[in-house]
């Protein structure tokens, strides 16, 4: 662990030493930001596709830095918590919003189980951080510490969420990607303190969204004009605020019903003890069938009281011995055959 005080006028990169690969990737990407460059290059996570690079100027960075700063209202000397790689663009942005707002970023090393008992007791709480779904499912007791969180990479199940509702902290979704520079829009998540809060993401106060004629979200961003247009498909609310229903290339038509496997993976979750997503193949009656993927070995599995509706419930189940991950975890479907 490494506490980076930028607080202090004084900090200084020879103030880090670094002790392992990831303390070495902070330095040199500080190294790299603080250089006479306008540009930084991100990779995208290469979760619907290749990863690629892209480039992105410093002065865009800052600016999704102090938007989510903005939003959380993080003030000069607040904790933060970096428990994320710096390889992609969530890690690089948790090292930008404290060097903009002046935070003391806690580092360290990137694992899925985070215990307390490692940071007391030198903190009584973290004023921010933002972990992975998996970094939350695996350390509920020591979420309850950090006072904000954001959760981002894919979307919270259910059994998690009724662990978060235990809590009294602010927790948020996240929809972000690498060509958004990180997140544009938060989505609460419901616990003791905060009960009543909306079903919906709230885009950020600079930024505007709309749908193309495929009903997937368009992204108007503060980045020079910037616009995105998405494969996600969501309900608009407004120009502010929206509900995510599901990726355009990964829906489902069976027998003319539209289907999502995102909706359908997120209500199996807590029934499922593996890696497993929803696809489908070619059926003569039905056009495409739904099918379920599990990852492992064969084993008996009743989906019939797990709330699915009769049109969600796969007509297959296939297991699958090992899936095909990107670098940051995530499964690529499109590798798979079955």
């Amino acid at each position: 662990m490494i506490v980076l005080d930028f607080s202090q006028p004084s900090f200084s990169l020879d103030s880090i030493l670094p002790k392992n690969d990831f303390e070495q990737s902070i330095k040199d990407f500080l190294s790299n930001w603080y250089n006479d460059s306008e540009y930084m290059t991100a990779q995208t996570s290469g979760s619907t596709g290749t990863p690629k690079p892209i480039q992105l100027t410093k002065e865009n960075m800052r600016k999704s830095a102090r938007m989510t700063c903005k939003y959380l209202r993080l003030s000069k000397g607040d904790t933060a918590l970096l428990a994320m790689p710096v390889t992609y663009i969530a890690g690089k942005l948790m090292l930008i919003r404290a060097i903009e707002i002046g935070l003391k970023l806690i580092c360290i090393n990137p694992v899925a189980h985070l215990d307390w008992k490692d940071f007391e007791p030198k903190f009584k709480s973290i004023a921010f951080a933002a972990l992975t779904p998996m970094q939350v499912e695996k350390s509920i007791e020591f979420v309850s510490h950090c006072e904000k969180l954001i959760i981002g990479g894919a979307p919270l199940s259910e059994k998690v969420k009724k662990e978060l509702y235990g809590l009294n902290n602010e927790v948020y979704e996240t929809y972000a990607m690498t060509e958004t520079i990180t997140h544009i829009a938060f989505k609460q998540v419901k616990n003791q303190k905060y009960k009543q809060v909306n079903p919906y993401f709230e885009a950020f106060d600079e930024v505007r969204i709309s749908q193309d004629d495929r009903d997937c979200l368009v992204i108007q961003t503060p980045y020079d004009g910037l616009v995105v247009t998405t494969n996600d498909i969501v309900k608009l609310i407004d120009d502010r605020n929206f509900i995510w229903l599901g990726r355009a290339d990964n829906v489902i038509n069976s027998g003319g019903i539209k289907l999502f496997p995102e909706q359908i993976e997120n209500i199996l979750k807590p029934f499922i003890n593996a890696d497993f997503f929803i696809s489908s193949k070619p059926d003569e009656v039905l056009g495409n069938k739904l099918v379920l993927v599990i990852e492992g070995p064969h084993h008996t599995i009743d989906l019939t009281t797990v709330g699915l509706s009769k049109y969600q419930i796969p007509k297959e189940i296939i297991f699958y011995d090992k899936f095909p991950r990107t670098e940051s975890g995530k499964i690529q479907r499109n590798k798979i055959s079955f």
